[in-house]
């Protein structure tokens, strides 16, 4: 029997991939809010679902669901709305008796959680984080070689993740590190959770570089000491991404070894969806740690790099 979801937010960027997530799963979107109207893009996988613009009236519909004893009240509420309104969307889910799957992060502030976790109980509902670069097959494979070829010392690496961004973006929520967390949370917080995933928790941070469009900084986790650089500006792609016209540059750098996985994206949110319906995804214990590090990164003052610099940062200091 498919399984009934709300979604928060389809209006926005990443709604299109919950969306076709929802749809490639076998399963039906019965109701969807944004304050926003442009939402056309419902008539390709829901055209029947129900759209609001307010999300009380949107509350209200996913109640009387719930409530009505000839319908079913939605099993998922599916969360992309901006990231200061997860916290409070998530707890809509659960009060309506639904399980949560939201876009990272999943709250802006790590206490935040322990709330969260006690509702999850008080409810006996679930909140799942899409983390998807966790399914991601090219990051998997590596995962499992590292995890065969445990090293008595630590692992050198070097992150980079440019995602090049338009002069829409400092005007929108995403600009505003109130709503969105910054450059650290909004771009960087899936990269920081492979990273712990791989090498485990972080023993020493520093923040070498903090800007409205980029940052940079060096960690020390169990097995690893990594250098990362987070960056909007497509004057930091490589110019080989830039010949072949990519706008995005993903790279790990491992004891010198390179795997660059800019591909590979399309269809990650479907195995998220696929693994939540079969009982499994990534729960609050899982983003936790990437939460904690993002949120000490927006409050942490930069200082001197020493010779912990990223490569792209050495450029800047010769």
């Amino acid at each position: 029997m498919a399984k009934l979801f709300a979604l928060t937010g389809v209006a926005g960027y990443i709604a299109p991939r919950h969306l076709q997530a929802i749809h490639q799963t076998g399963n039906d979107l019965v109701a969807a809010v944004d304050p926003h109207d442009s939402v056309g893009l419902l008539d390709r996988y829901f055209p029947d679902a129900s759209f609001f613009t307010e999300i009380e009236r949107f509350d209200r519909h996913l109640e009387k669901l719930r409530r009505d004893r000839d319908k079913q009240g939605v099993d998922y509420v599916s969360i992309c709305s901006p990231n200061n309104l997860h916290d409070a969307h998530i707890r809509l889910a659960l009060r309506v008796g639904a399980d949560a799957i939201c876009e990272k992060p999943l709250v802006l502030n790590p206490w935040n959680l322990d709330i969260l976790q006690e509702l999850e109980q008080e409810y006996g509902k679930r909140v799942y984080c899409v983390l998807q670069i966790r399914v991601h097959p090219a990051v998997l494979k590596l995962k499992a070689r590292m995890d065969a070829e445990k090293k008595s010392t630590k692992r050198h690496v070097h992150l980079t993740y440019i995602t090049s961004r338009g002069r829409w973006y400092k005007y929108s929520w995403k600009g505003d590190s109130t709503k969105s967390g910054g450059v650290s949370t909004n771009i960087g917080i899936h990269f920081f959770d492979m990273l712990m995933w791989f090498f485990g928790r972080v023993q020493h941070s520093e923040l070498h570089l903090s800007e409205e469009d980029k940052m940079s900084g060096f960690m020390e986790l169990e097995d690893a000491c990594v250098s990362w650089y987070l960056s909007l500006d497509r004057n930091d792609l490589p110019r080989k991404a830039a010949e072949q016209g990519s706008a995005t540059y993903r790279s790990i750098r491992i004891d010198g070894e390179e795997m660059e996985f800019s591909g590979g994206f399309a269809d990650l949110h479907t195995r998220v969806y696929s693994d939540i319906l079969e009982g499994n995804g990534f729960g609050i214990t899982d983003a936790r740690d990437s939460i904690k590090l993002v949120h000490e990164l927006r409050n942490m003052a930069v200082t001197r790099p020493g010779d912990r610099l990223h490569p792209i940062l050495e450029g800047r200091h010769e």
